[in-house]
């Protein structure tokens, strides 16, 4: 089963995953439409920024099992069998962040939804783009992400891949160091290295 695979040293910082997916869970589907409706589309990705400013795209896991989905009383969570995303049933949701406080990654967030006929504030999670899936697309995140830090593939494929690229630079890395560039393990040290001043700069 594909999922969405996040390669946070990829990342730049850029946004357009936000805005692709603003627009993709819009009345519009456009985004000149979407500047102009009444009730603002949101993202269902956020970029964090962590200790030395890299950015980093965080979005639902689609957990299995899901705390958010164990902590919502009235069942408004769901997964699809199909694709096995986690789904919010907009009609059963009570606005009660329960799903909210119990998810580990701090990626559901509440606001009009602009779908509904009526104003409802709504929990919002990713959701896969279950609507662009079912037309052959990939998710609106990873088609907007021209770095590579998200990718739509099967999760085994994304790590066999990701283990070739460490071994390739670990393998590269004292021909670069000879050649006066610093390898992929020169940076990882001096990157730790970093953190522990940090942590002990507090």
């Amino acid at each position: 089963m594909k999922v969405v695979f996040v390669r946070p040293e990829r990342c730049v910082g850029c946004r357009q995953c936000e805005l692709a997916c603003a627009v993709a869970h819009s009345r519009s589907q456009t985004l000149a439409g979407a500047v102009f409706e009444p009730r603002s589309p949101q993202p269902r990705i956020h970029i964090g920024v962590g200790a030395l400013g890299e950015p980093f795209p965080n979005r639902c896991r689609h957990c299995d099992p899901a705390p958010c989905q164990a902590a919502c009383l009235p069942g408004a969570l769901y997964r699809e069998p199909k694709t096995g995303s986690l789904l919010l049933n907009p009609e059963r949701c009570i606005r009660c962040a329960s799903c909210a406080m119990a998810c580990p990654f701090g990626v559901i967030r509440f606001y009009d939804e602009p779908l509904q006929a009526r104003v409802k504030v709504l929990a919002h999670k990713c959701d896969n783009c279950v609507t662009r899936r079912r037309g052959g697309r990939v998710p609106a995140c990873v088609e907007a992400c021209k770095a590579g830090a998200l990718l739509f593939s099967e999760l085994n494929q994304v790590l066999a891949a990701k283990t070739r690229e460490v071994a390739r630079s670990a393998s590269l890395g004292p021909r670069a160091e000879a050649a006066g560039e610093p390898g992929a393990m020169t940076v990882l040290r001096e990157f730790r290295a970093r953190l522990v001043e940090l942590g002990e700069a507090k």
